[in-house]
């Protein structure tokens, strides 16, 4: 688990950048939390950075935006997903669970850890 801070830190529309295996951003969408990896997977970008839309958010480089509840793109250029991460509230303090990939019959997968 990874500690992000109070919840009180992270108000609506905000996102906040965390350090896991890889950095992490942590959205508010409405009272919503929802994590993903950080980086852009087209280039490498802050998607902490970025625009929140909605339950998605617009790369500040080249306007790829990502799903924040299934690391989808909604299309180019972007054409990978990021992870997305369980998160939780705990006394008032907001824990990320980092997810993992793991392989499963050659294909990866994705296990929360």
């Amino acid at each position: 688990m990874i500690l992000v801070g109070e919840l009180a830190g992270l108000p609506p529309g905000e996102s906040v950048r965390v350090q896991g295996e890889v950095p992490i951003a942590v959205f508010n969408v409405d009272g919503e939390l929802y994590a993903i990896d950080d980086t852009c997977s087209h280039q490498d970008a802050s998607l902490s950075d970025g625009w929140l839309e909605g339950c998605a958010v617009e790369c500040p480089l080249h306007a790829a935006c990502f799903d924040l509840r299934t690391g989808q793109p909604s299309g180019p250029p972007a054409k990978k997903p990021v992870r997305t991460h369980a998160v939780s509230i705990e006394d008032g303090l907001i824990y990320v669970h980092e997810s993992t990939r793991v392989t499963v019959g050659g294909a990866v997968a994705e296990e929360v850890g």
